[in-house]
């Protein structure tokens, strides 16, 4: 038997633990060459969604090589390009599979593994999400900054540190 790749501390977990928790369970699933991302749409103390980072329904994963920006490195540098990567992030996945089951998004909370990258960002506010809770931190194009920090802000996006990891997934 082979152990657990997600380390949880002993202990209940307060709600929002609970619910990141989930997110980095969620994580597991992610089949991209970078990091694994986790989220979990909230709507009234109830998860009504859940979303990991990976290609479209019905193409070949990254991990398999469906991702030419994942897999050629050389060419496509870490943090860039993220409009070039046919990936479907965490957050836009777990908005999209509400959307498809009919549930609907306005007041959510968002449970994310990592700081909503600036698409994701606009994908939520546009959504109707009114928080997000995340765990890893993520630096925005410097470019961008100020459009950044007011997606943030508008958001309420806090940083969450936290003992959940994921190890040992490939």
């Amino acid at each position: 038997m082979t152990d657990d790749p997600i380390t949880l501390p002993e202990r209940v977990p307060e709600r929002d633990d609970y619910y990141l928790a989930l997110a980095f369970a969620a994580a597991r699933r992610a089949n991209c060459r970078g990091r694994k991302v986790g989220a979990i749409l909230v709507k009234a103390d109830r998860v009504i969604a859940t979303g990991y980072n990976g290609t479209p329904e019905g193409l070949p994963n990254c991990l398999d090589g469906g991702c030419l920006r994942c897999a050629d490195r050389s060419r496509f540098a870490s943090g860039t390009d993220y409009d070039l990567c046919i990936c479907v992030h965490a957050e836009s996945n777990a908005l999209l599979t509400a959307g498809r089951f009919g549930a609907s998004t306005d007041g959510t909370t968002v449970y994310t593994t990592d700081q909503p990258c600036f698409s994701c960002s606009k994908e939520l506010i546009q959504a109707g999400v009114v928080k997000v809770y995340y765990a890893r931190t993520w630096a925005p194009d410097p470019r961008v900054l100020d459009d950044y920090h007011r997606l943030q802000e508008r958001l309420m996006a806090e940083h969450v540190p936290t003992e959940y990891q994921i190890t040992g997934v490939h």
